[in-house]
């Protein structure tokens, strides 16, 4: 058996899979050792992942584990490595970045440039096995255009300033808004935002700078944006997003085609199809989650095991 995992900032997507043809699907809290300690990703791996596949066991050793994961960096990978091998004792553990596995499951062996945008942002340029170069993301704080916790903070940032809506040229986006009275003509969004997200300027403050996983706190709030995507001021917001990622980020590879896996490019593809026509590019492949292609990918490590 082998077990894949995809895991963002906020969920990881494991995949267990048999020789036979058997695959079984579970997801936990996401795991990334930029922003947790060992001990955390511990945590979730017993008490998370091996709850709801340890009755699976006994159809055989999992003799790999692929796991491809954000803040997987060469310097921060060995603290997943080690967790997983102290679980999985017989197994060979491979610990990769999450955008190697996006590009992977995307493109397969073929060489293209694949793009993130769930939690987190990415992008890259494939060669059809390793990532050959990327544009490098930085976090929510310092850049992620494109992402979800990015498309929060630019969201409570706007509604709470009055600056949802005011016409913002910078990236190429015009919308009709009163002359004067900003604040006021956000005031509806403001105070439904509240009630929808059940959360006060003074939760968030806390949310954001006192308490862990900003970052996924942000993007949980993002949620509104689809709720209340036909409205002018969440539209242009939106679009005024993917043209900063796609300005910032895609420009740099000259190619035209681009594709996309993560909850943000999936639920948006109208909008990002709309802003990638507008800066003259198209949109390839777009997934949810990179899961279904690594399958494909690693499949040919699957041996048959009673051990």
């Amino acid at each position: 058996m082998i077990l894949i995992a995809d895991s963002g900032s906020t969920k990881v997507h494991w995949c267990l899979l048999t020789a036979s043809g058997q695959q079984t699907d579970v997801r936990t809290e996401g795991i990334n050792p930029v922003l947790q300690p060992y001990e955390t990703i511990c945590e979730t791996i017993s008490n998370q992942l091996l709850p709801q596949i340890g009755k699976l066991l006994w159809a055989g050793t999992v003799t790999h584990v692929f796991f491809y994961g954000a803040g997987c960096t060469p310097e921060k990978k060995g603290l997943v490595k080690e967790a997983l091998e102290s679980v999985f004792k017989k197994a060979e553990v491979t610990v990769e970045s999450d955008m190697l596995g996006a590009a992977r499951g995307l493109l397969g062996d073929k060489e293209g440039v694949a793009c993130i945008l769930g939690t987190g942002s990415g992008s890259c340029w494939y060669n059809g096995e390793t990532i050959a170069w990327s544009v490098p993301s930085l976090g929510y704080i310092l850049g992620d255009e494109g992402s979800g916790a990015t498309l929060g903070k630019r969201l409570v940032g706007d509604l709470l300033k009055g600056q949802l809506g005011v016409q913002n040229t910078e990236y190429g986006v015009q919308t009709e808004l009163q002359e004067e009275g900003s604040q006021e003509s956000n005031e509806d969004l403001k105070e439904l935002f509240f009630e929808e997200m059940g959360t006060s300027m003074a939760d968030i403050i806390e949310h954001v700078y006192r308490q862990p996983f900003a970052n996924r706190y942000l993007a949980g709030l993002s949620r509104f944006c689809a709720n209340h995507i036909k409205d002018a001021r969440i539209h242009a917001l939106v679009h005024a997003h993917f043209v900063e990622f796609i300005r910032r980020n895609l420009v740099q590879y000259k190619v035209s085609t681009f594709s996309f896996v993560g909850s943000i490019a999936y639920y948006y593809r109208p909008i990002l199809e709309e802003a990638m026509r507008d800066e003259g590019l198209q949109v390839g492949v777009v997934l949810q989650d990179p899961i279904e292609g690594l399958k494909a990918y690693h499949r040919s490590a699957l041996r048959p095991t009673t051990e």
